[in-house]
């Protein structure tokens, strides 16, 4: 039996609006096994990173359960919530934004370790300070360094050294490389790989580039408009696609080779709102394989093969 460290089971978030409610997160069930990697994946707006905020509690959900660990967060006080909060961190997308301007290097990493105090003497947190920015590929001449005076890629491995600072079990990693170089891009993916082998730890890994997910995670799921449409391991996600909304993604990953043809398949059609969406498939309106059940009934998740979910009335 599989050693689960997440179990989220119907997770919803809606946002009221002045023409309704919002549904970001929309009965959202899977589990993550310890020491693995989920990828999340999905175009802007589908409720990708509003499901990690959620699954951390940073944004409070509207009902469903986050079972980690055996607990469900969700039902913790703030005292409890803030003990808890140590095995469960976050790397933001944005390494500058996300850093504070007027902490330097040594000051952003040793802030967790202080306020949650889990070293109380200061030569011991300087002393942890230096062993995370090694962990991390930080020179320690950097130590008094400020964001402003770094690039990007050094930034993001201040927030990695941030996240590691609480020696946590969990990470979500909300598109961590999306505003980085290629180049730099591969340095903080081996270095989040090597991580994981060496402390065990467990990632939802968060991005819009298939690429990288494939590369980085065990298993991938899809999101369409605060939905998950299909959940499967990687290797199967991509060579045995059962979404249309999948098939469509994956035809838009470049390839190298130019003498290689792979047809492109273009989405046309109006996008369903997501503030009250009607009970129907919400991939209908842009869906190139329709039937006669898609528009008077939305699909449920359900598996198809071993490990491959999908939400469509046509898949087998």
């Amino acid at each position: 039996m599989a050693d689960n460290i997440l179990e989220v089971r119907n997770l919803k978030k809606y946002f009221r609006t002045q023409s309704g409610m919002l549904h970001a997160v929309d009965d959202l069930s899977f589990t993550i096994e310890r020491g693995k990697t989920l990828g999340i994946v999905g175009e802007s707006g589908c409720g990708k990173s509003t499901t990690g905020r959620c699954i951390l509690r940073l944004i409070e959900p509207t009902s469903g359960e986050v079972i980690f660990d055996g607990v469900d967060i969700n039902k913790l006080s703030n005292r409890e919530m803030r003990k808890k909060r140590k095995d469960m961190q976050i790397i933001f997308q944005d390494p500058f934004s996300s850093l504070n301007p007027r902490k330097s290097v040594s000051q952003t990493i040793a802030e967790p370790i202080i306020a949650n105090g889990l070293i109380r003497e200061r030569d011991q947190v300087d002393r942890r300070v230096k062993e995370l920015m090694d962990v991390v590929g930080l020179a320690e001449r950097l130590i008094n360094a400020y964001p402003h005076e770094l690039d990007g890629g050094r930034r993001q491995r201040i927030g990695i050294a941030r996240a590691l600072a609480m020696d946590p079990k969990f990470i979500v990693c909300d598109e961590p490389v999306s505003a980085l170089d290629v180049s730099i891009q591969a340095q903080i993916l081996n270095l989040l790989k090597q991580l994981q082998r060496d402390l065990g730890l467990t990632y939802i890994f968060i991005t819009h580039d298939l690429s990288v997910v494939n590369y980085f995670s065990d298993d991938i799921a899809v999101m369409y408009l605060g939905e998950m449409v299909e959940k499967a391991p990687a290797k199967e996600l991509f060579e045995n696609p059962l979404h249309p909304y999948t098939k469509a993604l994956l035809s838009a990953i470049p390839i190298p080779d130019l003498r290689e043809k792979r047809p492109r398949i273009l989405l046309k059609g109006e996008i369903t709102s997501p503030i009250n969406p009607p009970d129907q498939c919400r991939f209908y309106k842009r869906c190139l394989e329709t039937c006669a059940g898609c528009e008077g009934c939305a699909p449920k998740l359900r598996e198809v093969n071993s490990g491959h979910f999908v939400a469509c009335h046509r898949a087998k």
